[in-house]
């Protein structure tokens, strides 16, 4: 993995990949449930709206077209992963249905030709969020049905599904370089739903090597430029924060950063990727729930926005489609880049807020999860339903990957195995026996298909800061760093193993939800008043963020009064759950009884309707006042 990639090519390659654990149970499910049963076929009413006596009549601003595309990715990922025969047969007819419903022109949407998106719209004063003035998707679900109809044929290759992927491209850059259309006027949030155009075209340009569908990638990100409300690029480059770039809409920016490092795979433009990593950091240092989600919408227009860098609210949302967009952006980034923290990233989100967002039956999601607040399973067109299906897939592409001719890298732990085509070695197996993300011991059995001196390059989680790592019993000899990997350069031979020990124990996070009010004292000088100020205590445990259900079985807050006791005192590891089965933290303050805490996914029980509380309110000190401002 690094920035010498070939560009187009999948810069993380793996042949075959099978999940256990939690991560398998996650997609056993969303195979079983979301997958084989919202599509079946082009009855569904997902795919009906794409009929012709439909299209005709919609006027309506709806979102729904999204669905088929999202779908279709999830889908083919899923029915080439498992060897699926019913669902592959139900993806092709719903393909091959979408692919006789598109119109002469290229047209594959669900409106009606006075609403769509080649029709120039009157216009109407701007509103907060940018929107158009006839409310309108198309752009969108049409991004979303060229990434669907390239996932199939990516795994199910046959040349009509590429060709009207292409079509769809091609009627995008007839219409946005004509001149009268703008791509600003085809999206809300200042145009950011409808600059996410850049994926798919950079995407179709992969796919092809035409430079006309590269062009109309850079032609997107110039109208996008050259709007004075998004500014997307140069914005991003002078270290503007996230929620400052149009209306800080997460799910929306997070997906425009995707296209945006693709564009710098396929150009090698230095900008585009730093870019890219500023808003990275942005989100990551500022805008992340503790379990990995992108959240905000505490006092905001919009429950999916960022709030402004340092607010702080137990309460705030995390939108599913935002953490599908935040995996795939950490992604892209680790293809480019090859840095751990790009895959530590993927591996939090997915063990804590996507299942958190998950039911067990893979049919059910939750539109939104809050650290503290209650399980809410979403109602049927909702896009988080297809955006959790879509980022359980995500998972397997990374797990494992060859990054270079003679090298692997293991990027997520948890019981399963992987086989990989390495120059010299041939296939090579690897196996991963461990109880991870409950037990820090890992067992990587290494069966390459020839002897052969190739590297093996194994995540040190950044929180395992004494990690031990040895091959065939003997210490590895290489410095073992947290947040990096660690190298194994040496001839393997079936029947090696790699065992690695990440020492597991609870562990306490702090956050303060404050306010401040600076103003001028007597002698001219700047001074700072604290008037408002709460403090959290969050546990974590290896990658997984720990929860309560209610507390006393009906109280949403409670208050710690923290003992002056050791923290291994008072916070420690209790029996297995009873229905989970899963490891328990006790948290024992001494004057009540002890709180008892779950991995957060489970918390409360993967029920509609049950709470959760990550985040517990610590008793106040005295406001600080007044405070020299710097």
């Amino acid at each position: 993995m690094s920035a010498d990639t070939h560009r187009g090519a999948p810069a993380l390659q793996a042949v075959e990949v099978r999940l256990g654990g939690l991560l398998g149970e996650a997609l056993d499910a969303n195979r079983r449930g979301r997958l084989s049963h919202f599509i079946v076929d082009e009855h569904s009413p997902a795919i009906a709206i794409f009929a012709a006596q439909h299209r005709q009549q919609n006027l309506e601003g709806d979102w729904y077209g999204e669905h088929a595309g999202k779908w279709l990715i999830a889908a083919a990922k899923a029915a080439a992963r498992s060897g699926d025969a019913g669902l592959r047969a139900r993806l092709l007819g719903v393909a091959d249905f979408l692919v006789s419903a598109q119109e002469d022109d290229g047209y594959l949407g669900t409106y009606a030709p006075e609403r769509r998106f080649m029709r120039k719209q009157p216009p109407k004063p701007g509103t907060w969020d940018g929107a158009p003035s006839v409310r309108t998707w198309d752009i969108w679900t049409h991004a979303y049905l060229v990434l669907g109809l390239l996932e199939v044929h990516r795994h199910f290759p046959a040349p009509r599904y590429l060709d009207a992927a292409r079509r769809i491209g091609d009627l995008c850059r007839r219409t946005l370089t004509g001149g009268a259309i703008d791509i600003n006027e085809l999206g809300n949030h200042h145009g950011l739903s409808a600059t996410v155009l850049m994926d798919p075209a950079v995407e179709l340009y992969f796919a092809t090597g035409e430079q006309a569908y590269l062009d109309l990638a850079l032609t997107v990100l110039d109208q996008a430029e050259r709007n004075p409300d998004l500014r997307l690029l140069s914005r991003a480059l002078d270290g503007t924060d996230a929620a400052q770039i149009a209306t800080g809409k997460a799910y929306q920016l997070a997906w425009n950063l995707v296209g945006l490092a693709k564009l710098h795979r396929a150009t090698g433009e230095p900008r585009y990727r730093r870019a890219v990593e500023n808003l990275w950091r942005s989100i990551a240092e500022h805008h992340l729930s503790l379990g990995g989600g992108p959240w905000g919408g505490v006092g905001q227009r919009s429950r999916e926005v960022f709030n402004p860098a340092g607010v702080f609210d137990p309460h705030a949302y995390v939108e599913t489609c935002s953490t599908l967009a935040w995996m795939q952006l950490n992604r892209e980034l680790l293809a480019i880049t090859g840095e751990a923290r790009y895959a530590e990233e993927i591996e939090r989100s997915a063990y804590n807020d996507l299942l958190g967002a998950q039911a067990p039956d893979g049919e059910d999601w939750c539109y939104y999860v809050f650290p503290n607040g209650r399980r809410v399973h979403t109602t049927y067109w909702r896009c988080c339903k297809s955006s959790g299906a879509m980022a359980v897939e995500e998972i397997p592409g990374v797990a494992y990957a060859q990054v270079d001719e003679d090298a692997i890298a293991v990027n997520l732990y948890g019981p399963g195995s992987a086989r990989i085509e390495l120059q010299g070695a041939g296939r090579v197996c690897i196996e991963q026996d461990t109880a991870y993300p409950f037990d820090g011991a890992i067992r990587l059995r290494i069966a390459p298909e020839r002897s052969s001196r190739f590297r093996i390059k194994l995540r040190i989680p950044s929180w395992a800061g004494a990690a031990q790592v040895s091959v065939n019993g003997a210490a590895a000899d290489a410095a073992i760093v947290a947040g990096d990997y660690l190298v194994i350069d040496r001839e393997w031979r079936a029947g090696d193993e790699v065992l690695a020990q990440f020492p597991m124990a609870p562990r306490t996070h702090t956050a303060i939800h404050r306010n401040v009010q600076e103003s001028r004292a007597p002698d001219g000088s700047a001074v700072a008043q604290e008037v408002l100020r709460y403090e959290y205590l969050a546990v974590t445990c290896g990658p997984l963020v720990y929860a309560s259900g209610l507390i006393d079985g009906f109280k949403t807050e409670e208050t710690l009064r923290l003992p002056s006791a050791p923290q291994s005192d008072w916070l420690r590891w209790s029996g297995p759950d009873a229905i989970e089965a899963v490891p328990r933290i006790e948290l024992s303050p001494g004057y009540r009884a002890p709180l008892v805490l779950r991995p957060y996914y489970c918390a409360g029980g993967r029920i509609d309707g049950a709470w959760r509380l990550t985040w517990l309110s610590l008793a106040p000190m005295p406001l600080r006042s007044p405070l020299p401002v710097p």
